[in-house]
């Protein structure tokens, strides 16, 4: 039996994150608009559950990126396969990650991945060149959360 699964990731703002990560994995950001209407409507929620993130209505604090072959609802457009959801927490980020995403690049290809990285936001930590185990660079998301580019 296969399981859907999401990772939630801490965050500060939750949105931009979400675009960063749907933008390095080629995923897509997840739009709740029409859920949150429907919330809205029935006085689930209030406004001030609402934030708007580049033209459309989020819930305040969250965002999620789903891969793109997955299902979803399309009601609420939440995923129902492989996701990240962002939620915001008011501490920063402190010490290592204890769990990171590794992201792999065509064979050969890991420079092009890397820049590509860096224009959507990332940065260099440091290369890691193990030979015959592997050849990767670990990087940093836009708020610091480490992860590698392979």
């Amino acid at each position: 039996m296969t399981l859907s699964w999401k990772l939630v990731i801490d965050s500060m703002n939750a949105p931009v994150l979400a675009d960063f990560w749907a933008a390095a994995l080629g995923y897509e950001v997840e739009d709740p608009g029409e859920l949150i209407g429907q919330l809205l409507a029935a006085g689930r929620i209030g406004e001030e559950a609402i934030a708007e993130h580049q033209g459309r209505k989020t819930f305040r604090g969250y965002a999620a990126v789903r891969h793109p072959d997955d299902p979803f609802d399309e009601a609420g457009g939440i995923g129902r396969g492989r996701r990240l959801l962002f939620q915001d927490v008011p501490e920063v980020k402190a010490g290592k990650n204890r769990l990171h995403i590794d992201i792999h690049g065509e064979p050969g290809g890991l420079g092009q991945l890397v820049a590509r990285l860096v224009d959507l936001g990332a940065t260099r930590v440091r290369e890691e060149d193990r030979g015959p185990a592997g050849h990767w660079w670990v990087m940093r998301d836009p708020e610091g959360n480490e992860f590698c580019a392979v």
